[in-house]
C-alpha cells in the first residue's frame, strides 16, 4: 500500500492526520515548557507534507476567516472600553509595545538581510501572533511579483515563524517574570500586596475549591440577640460584612424577610453571609439550630454580563451599596471573567462592559440583579450563524477594497476585513445580548480549529522545502527571535514606568497583554505570588491582537 498516493489523493485526510498529532505533541510538558499546540501542529504539517500533497489555498482561507472573525469577537467589547478615558493609559502602552515590535521586525530584517517572507515569519513568531502567516501571505499575494519570487517568500515565512517562536513564547515569559522586575527595580510580590491593599482587601483567588465561601444557616432570634429589631436595622449594621436575612419562621410558618419585618424573641431566621463572618458574629445572633426547611430556599449560580451602561466603571463595593444595597441584597460575587480571563477582584476593582460577573444566591435574588447588570448568560449550545456568516461575509467584502496611496494599492485584504468585522459584533454583542450569541465551546472551535487548521495547510504545502530554508537561515533566525522579543518588552517597560509613570505590577500585565502572551502573564503571576498583574492584561490584549496582526499587512509593504 502506497501511503503518500492515498494521501496526495486524499488530502482532507492529510490535514486530520495534522491536527491530531499536532494537539497531541502540543500536550506534552518539558518541565514548564511546551512547544505549544500550534508550532507542533506545524511540524506536524511539515513531517506530514514530505509526502508532497497539495492542498487548495481555499481550505487555509475559509478557516482562517473563522479564526479571525473569533478572535475579533473575543476582544471587541475590551477594545472599545479601553479607548475610553480610564483605559487610555493601558491602550497608550499597548499601540507603543506593538510599535516597538514593529520597528524592531523591521531594523533586524534589515540589518540581517531577510526578505519579506523571513521578516513576517520573525513577526509571527519572535511575537508569538500566529495569525500574522495568514494576514501576511494575502499581503504578499497582493504584490505584483514574479511568481517564483512569490513563492521563494512565501516558503520562507514558517520556517522563520517555527525557529522563532519558541524563545518567542519562553523568552517572553523570561523577560518579563525575571529580567522584568530588575528593570523596574521592584519587589514584584510586595508591589503587589501593596497595591492589593490599597484596592481593599486581598484579591480574590481563582480556581476551583472545596471550601465553600458563602453559606446559609439558622439562628434562634434571643432576648440578648435580634430580638425587637428589623431586618432592615439588622442588614444595615452589617452592611460591610454584607449578612442578609433571607428567610423567618415564626409560629411555625416561613415567610420571607421584608425590611420593615420585627424580629420577635423564639422566631428562627435564616442568615446569608461569608462562613467567616458568620463565625466573627454568631454570639450577636444566637444559638444555631438546625432547621433544614427554612434553609431549603432554592438557590442559583448565574453568569451575569454587564451591558448597563449605568452599572459600567462602578467598583464591586458601589455595586454591593448600590440603592442601599437593596440590588444587590443577598448576592454574592464568586468570579470576575474578562476576555475569557478569570481577573482577581477586590471592593475597589472596577467592572467593564461585556465583563462576566458569577453571582450566586437566592434564585429570585440572582435573577433580580442579573437583570440590574445587563444580561444573565445562560448556558445554550446554539450559536447565532446569521450573525456570524453576514459578519464575516461583509467584513471580508469591505477588506477587499483597495485604496491607491501613492500609487501603492492598499486593502485590509479578506482577513484584516474579517477581524475589524468580530471587533464590531462582539461590541455590538456586549450592548444588545438578545442576538449574535456564541457560545464558548463554539467560540473555542472557531478559535483553536480554525487557527491550527490554517496552520496545518501552511506546514503541508511548506514541507518540502522547509528543512533546506532551516539549513539556510537557522543560526541567523536565532539571533533575530532573541532580538525581536526582547528589545520591545525592555523599551515598554522603561517607557511605562518613567512616562507613564504605571504601578509596575500593571506595568508588567500589561507588556504581556500587549503581546498576547498568556503563558508569560502565568510566569508574572507566579512569580508575584499573586493575581493582581492581570488586572493589566485585557485592555493591552485586546489592542495586541488587533495591532500585531494588522502588522502582517505593514511589514511586508515596509520590506517592499
Amino acid at each position: 500500500m502506497n501511503i503518500s498516493a492515498i494521501f496526495q489523493e486524499y488530502p482532507e485526510l492529510a490535514i486530520f492526520l495534522t491536527l491530531a498529532l499536532g494537539f497531541w505533541i502540543g500536550n506534552f510538558k518539558f518541565g514548564k515548557f511546551s512547544l505549544g499546540v500550534v508550532t507542533s501542529t506545524l511540524l506536524a504539517g511539515v513531517l506530514v507534507g514530505q509526502m508532497r500533497i497539495e492542498i487548495s489555498p481555499h481550505v487555509k482561507s475559509v478557516f482562517f476567516l473563522m479564526f479571525l472573525f473569533a478572535v475579533g469577537y473575543s476582544v471587541g467589547p475590551q477594545f472599545f472600553n479601553g479607548l475610553k478615558k480610564d483605559g487610555l493609559q493601558l491602550v497608550m502602552l499597548g499601540v507603543l509595545l506593538c510599535v516597538f515590535c514593529l520597528l524592531t521586525v523591521f531594523g533586524v530584517s534589515k540589518l540581517l538581510g531577510f526578505n519579506t517572507g523571513q521578516a513576517a515569519g520573525l513577526l509571527a513568531g519572535a511575537c508569538t501572533i500566529s495569525a500574522v502567516l495568514g494576514v501576511a501571505t494575502d499581503a504578499i499575494k497582493n504584490l505584483v511579483l514574479p511568481p517564483e519570487q512569490t513563492s521563494a517568500f512565501l516558503a520562507a515565512m514558517p520556517v522563520a515563524y517555527a525557529v522563532t517562536y519558541i524563545y518567542g513564547t519562553a523568552g517572553s515569559a523570561w523577560v518579563l517574570s525575571k529580567l522584568g522586575p530588575k528593570i523596574l527595580g521592584i519587589n514584584l510580590p510586595e508591589e503587589c500586596a501593596k497595591l492589593e491593599r490599597d484596592m481593599g482587601g486581598a484579591a480574590q483567588t481563582t480556581g476551583m475549591s472545596v471550601y465553600t465561601r458563602f453559606v446559609a444557616r439558622a439562628y434562634t432570634v434571643t432576648e440578648s440577640g435580634l430580638a425587637g429589631r428589623t431586618v432592615q436595622e439588622f442588614e444595615r449594621q452589617f452592611a460591610n460584612e454584607r449578612l442578609f436575612i433571607q428567610r423567618v419562621r415564626h409560629n411555625g410558618h416561613i415567610v420571607e424577610a421584608q425590611p420593615e419585618m420585627v424580629l420577635e424573641k423564639g422566631a428562627v431566621v435564616a442568615l446569608l453571609g461569608r462562613r467567616e463572618t458568620m463565625l466573627q458574629h454568631a454570639a450577636a445572633f444566637g444559638p444555631e439550630v438546625e432547621d433544614r426547611e427554612l434553609l431549603e430556599f432554592p438557590g442559583e449560580i448565574l453568569d451575569a454580563v454587564i451591558t448597563n451602561g449605568a452599572v459600567a466603571g462602578q467598583t464591586i463595593q458601589e455595586l454591593a451599596a448600590a440603592e442601599q444595597g437593596r440590588v444587590a441584597r443577598g448576592v454574592f460575587l464568586r468570579k470576575l471573567i474578562r476576555i475569557g480571563q478569570e481577573m482577581p477582584f477586590t471592593p475597589g476593582t472596577k467592572v467593564q462592559r461585556g465583563d462576566v460577573l458569577q453571582i450566586a444566591g437566592p434564585k429570585s435574588e440572582v435573577e433580580r440583579a442579573a437583570g440590574w447588570l445587563g444580561y444573565a448568560d445562560r448556558a445554550t449550545e446554539k450559536t447565532d450563524m446569521l450573525f456570524m456568516g453576514l459578519g464575516v461575509a461583509l467584513g471580508g467584502l469591505i477588506g477587499t477594497l483597495t485604496v491607491r496611496i501613492g500609487g501603492v494599492p492598499l486593502s485590509l485584504s479578506s482577513s484584516g476585513g474579517a477581524l475589524i468585522a468580530g471587533l464590531v459584533c462582539g461590541w455590538l454583542r456586549s450592548v444588545n445580548r438578545t442576538f449574535g450569541r456564541i457560545p464558548a465551546p463554539a467560540l473555542w472551535i472557531f478559535n483553536n480549529v480554525g487557527l491550527n487548521t490554517f496552520i496545518a495547510v501552511v506546514g503541508i504545502n511548506a514541507g518540502p522545502t522547509f528543512i533546506n530554508g532551516l539549513k539556510e537561515s537557522g543560526p541567523k533566525l536565532l539571533l533575530a527571535g532573541g532580538l525581536v522579543t526582547t528589545v520591545p518588552f525592555v523599551l515598554a517597560l522603561l517607557f511605562g514606568k518613567y512616562v507613564l509613570k504605571m504601578n509596575p505590577a500593571i506595568l508588567l500585565g500589561a507588556c504581556a497583554g500587549g503581546r498576547t502572551t498568556t503563558a508569560a502573564l502565568g510566569a508574572i503571576e507566579e512569580a508575584a505570588k499573586s493575581k493582581i498583574p492581570a488586572l493589566g492584561y485585557t485592555v493591552p490584549y485586546a489592542v495586541g491582537n488587533v495591532l500585531l496582526i494588522t502588522w502582517g499587512v505593514i511589514i511586508v509593504l515596509l520590506m517592499k
